[in-house]
């Protein structure tokens, strides 16, 4: 079996990293040491509305590939162009990977949503097969687009191994990894953060700068009003041993997005033991997941409420006793995380079930 992957032109960018381009790198390189041939293919554009360059640089991509080939292509990309995919789509075994539901971006207009929905149905409902990376998602892709359950394969990512985070003497370094754009929710954590600034605390925000510099700069002028200048830090991106080192002198991941399929920075974090204050929504409880006795290893609050997470802000930096339950929580569930073999696998099964 040889693969080819269609991937956003952006895949792989320091400068601007994502869940989505890590798990695409991760199944690629783990493909290919499983002995799967992978041709990769990064089509350029500012996915998904990239305009009409990109369009035709898809065009030529997938015109170039042989009939009745396995191609796996990117939902950011595939989804965004039913145009070019879906007649293509009748000579190759298409599989889509869907990290986020192109509608589900925080702050779109109505008729911005009702487009992407519309382009994403035609796309998905064409190809052989369709990936997701949790149970919610495949949910709300079955709900949103009428698709047949058997179309829909949940292969959640992995979780590289970590030594547990030393984190400081107490709980007070707080982390929020995630690109700074509206659908992570970095206004409401500041709004949450203004109403604890009596207690200790330091909050480091780990994204790109660059995904929405219009919100970046809305973001700035709140921290400045708050007076938490020298308290919420964007730091821009950081990937390797620079993150590795984030994580490990963390105490909480906070992660206070609008909508998420599935949420790695909670696994990443939990693979160090750190425990995670997340929202209520999508596929995060997924990624939470629970200890075997029950007890969540952090704490869910409703997406969008700045009180209720300031509330369970205020409980983590003050009740000690939360905190020990939280990290012993924390250090069960990073024994039961499986690493990405069981991911590359999963995907090579759904893969090699379209080519037969």
């Amino acid at each position: 079996m040889r693969v080819h992957a269609v991937l956003p032109g952006d895949v792989g960018d320091a400068a601007a990293p994502s869940g989505g381009d890590v798990y695409d790198q991760r199944v690629v390189r783990g493909l290919r040491e499983l002995g799967v041939p992978v041709h990769e293919a990064a089509v350029p554009g500012a996915w998904p509305r990239p305009g009409a360059a990109a369009h035709a640089e898809l065009a030529r991509t997938l015109a170039g590939i042989p009939d009745g080939a396995v191609v796996l292509a990117d939902g950011l990309v595939g989804c965004a162009a039913p145009g070019v995919l879906v007649p293509h789509a009748r000579r190759l075994r298409l599989v889509v990977l869907v990290h986020l539901p192109l509608a589900v971006e925080t702050g779109l207009p109505p008729g911005v949503v009702a487009e992407l929905d519309t382009a994403e149905r035609r796309c998905l409902h064409a190809a052989r097969a369709i990936v997701v990376t949790g149970p919610w998602a495949a949910r709300e892709l079955v709900r949103r687009h009428g698709l047949p359950p058997g179309t829909v394969h949940t292969v959640p990512p992995g979780t590289d191994p970590a030594p547990p985070a030393p984190g400081t003497d107490g709980g007070s370094r707080l982390v929020c990894v995630a690109s700074v754009t509206p659908r992570k929710g970095h206004d409401v954590l500041a709004t949450a953060l203004a109403t604890i600034a009596d207690l200790p605390w330091t909050c480091d925000c780990v994204g790109s700068l660059d995904r929405d510099p219009g919100f970046v700069t809305r973001l700035r002028a709140a921290i400045a009003r708050h007076g938490l200048g020298d308290r919420m830090r964007l730091t821009g991106p950081r990937t390797g041993p620079p993150l590795d080192r984030t994580y490990a002198a963390a105490d909480l991941l906070v992660l206070p997005s609008h909508a998420e399929t599935y949420g790695m920075v909670v696994t990443e974090a939990l693979a160090r033991a750190v425990p995670v204050l997340a929202s209520d929504v999508g596929g995060i409880p997924d990624a939470l997941g629970r200890v075997p006795g029950g007890e969540l290893p952090g704490l869910l609050v409703p997406p969008g409420d700045a009180g209720a997470l300031a509330d369970g802000l205020r409980r983590w930096l003050t009740d000690a006793a939360l905190r020990r339950r939280l990290r012993d929580a924390a250090v069960a569930r990073r024994n039961s995380l499986t690493g990405w073999d069981v991911c590359v696998q999963g995907m090579a099964r759904v893969l090699e079930g379209v080519r037969e």
